[in-house]
């Protein structure tokens, strides 16, 4: 990239601010002009700052790396797209491969620097062949281009739950955890069209326990993250059954950044046992990636609705779950520890499971009543898992109807709720005066029965008629 280049990538992407315009970047590149010098090093720094005005202006950015894409191209205004695409095949990265094989100790296969390993590795979002290309940047452009709201028609909302049998606690552990139950893959295709699912950290890995993509829900643009746990043998080894690494939660950070971005609604699907708790991941910075996927979900200035679709298990599921509104599938569970692990604890034997699970107040109701989310949302009868596409339609129902509110919501005020609800979670009074009228509506109800049957044991009776003389 020669002066020349570096001129025409800079006066582009200034039209294309000028004229509110997203832009798209073609790049093929062998490297560093190396006749022109410095000047020719410089132009890294003249495009980047030209790039940087496209994110300020709030604007659609997208490169596809050719091949090969390599060198100062690379290391500068297409590494900083808000998508990076690239063809099957492409050699892709900052060093050449050529300078690679010299400086390596070890031989290198060629597939070790295709656009294919960068997939794996995090470094890009899709690889697309070039026939599909123009198809998948239009619908891609599309979601990212002018945004619409929701309005309600009329009054009406959707019924919630009730007169509902509560699950007991240890049945709706094993429900949630059921192999058959529709993981946050499935609803995502049930409920969402035009969905183009982001991989990668940009700096490490590809996490599949994490999806993240771009999609429409009821004509509205969405930013939707779940955690994925996989059905079979195969895929929960691949997604680790849901524990979520290091590496997805920078994914979903990327998400949340590009929905602030492009003022796109945010809708989390929640359903991991925890995070991924290995040596490995504690190095590459769980605990940070857990608190700054957190912080970034209560500060986030676009409206965002949380659902827990399944298993949500500590510090894992939180991460995810900091929105304006929490929803919980009627059989699913939220709890800091798993009742195995609390049953170990408390009573030293595994196998009381069950006695831990009721007396965590785990199911969906006891954290509605809690105050930890804001909606039961019904299940089909026997679970979610006998009938997949209801449960989505209800599901679809209720998220459709939290964003209306929220969108007819000023942002200040929104972040405003948002605050005040993590604010008052746990605290004493609240919690102590909601279980206190509990109690006295028990206890009313109570006195009130014991009552009336007093009342009905101490009413006189007509007395027996008396048997007639014989004459």
């Amino acid at each position: 990239m020669g002066c020349v280049v570096g001129e025409k990538v800079a006066l582009a992407l200034e039209r294309a601010v000028k004229r509110s315009l997203p832009a798209v970047a073609i790049v093929t590149s062998g490297g560093a002009r190396i006749q022109e010098g410095v000047l020719s090093l410089m132009q890294m720094a003249k495009t980047t700052i030209a790039a940087n005005k496209m994110n300020e202006a709030g604007l659609p950015y997208v490169t596809v790396l050719a091949n090969p894409a390599t060198g100062q191209a690379f290391g500068s205004f297409a590494n900083l797209a808000d998508i990076i695409m690239a063809e099957p095949g492409a050699i892709v990265g900052f060093s050449p491969f050529g300078v690679l094989k010299r400086v390596s100790n070890e031989p290198l296969s060629t597939e070790s620097h295709t656009a294919e390993s960068r997939l794996d590795h995090g470094l890009l979002d899709v690889v697309v062949d070039r026939r599909e290309l123009r198809t998948v940047l239009g619908v891609l452009l599309d979601l990212l281009g002018p945004r619409y709201r929701l309005e309600r028609a009329d009054d009406r909302r959707p019924g919630k739950p009730t007169d509902l049998s509560r699950t007991p606690a240890w049945e709706s552990v094993q429900l949630s955890r059921n192999d058959a139950r529709p993981t946050s893959g499935n609803f995502m295709k049930m409920m969402f069209s035009n969905f183009v699912e982001l991989h990668g950290d940009r700096s490490y890995a590809d996490d599949s326990s994490i999806i993240c993509g771009i999609a429409q829900l009821a004509g509205l643009t969405v930013m939707a993250i779940g955690q994925e746990r996989g059905h079979d043998e195969i895929s929960t080894r691949i997604t680790q059954n849901g524990r979520t690494r290091p590496e997805g939660f920078r994914k979903a950070q990327r998400g949340l950044r590009l929905a602030a971005k492009f003022n796109m609604p945010i809708v989390t699907f929640i359903d991991t046992p925890g995070p991924d708790l290995s040596q490995e991941a504690e190095q590459r910075g769980l605990g940070n990636a857990i608190a700054s996927t957190m912080a970034l979900m209560a500060r986030v200035d676009v409206p965002s609705v949380s659902v827990i679709i399944g298993e949500a298990g500590s510090g894992g599921a939180l991460a995810l779950g900091v929105a304006d509104r929490t929803l919980m599938l009627e059989n699913a569970t939220y709890s800091a520890v798993s009742p195995e692990e609390a049953a170990e604890i408390i009573f030293q034997d595994v196998d009381r499971a069950d006695e831990a699970a009721e007396s965590m107040k785990l199911t969906a109701y006891d954290c509605r009543d809690l105050g930890i989310i804001d909606t039961v949302v019904p299940e089909p009868p026997g679970g979610a898992h006998l009938d997949p596409e209801e449960a989505a339609r209800q599901l679809r129902r209720m998220i459709v109807s939290e964003l209306v509110n929220l969108q007819s919501t000023a942002t200040k005020k929104m972040l405003k709720d948002r605050y005040k609800k993590y604010r008052n979670i746990g605290e004493y009074s609240s919690y102590f005066s909601a279980a206190l009228t509990r109690e006295v509506n028990a206890l009313q109800n109570l006195v009130s029965s014991g009552a009336r049957w007093i009342t009905r044991r101490s009413a006189p009776t007509d007395p027996p008629p008396k048997p007639e003389k014989p004459d």
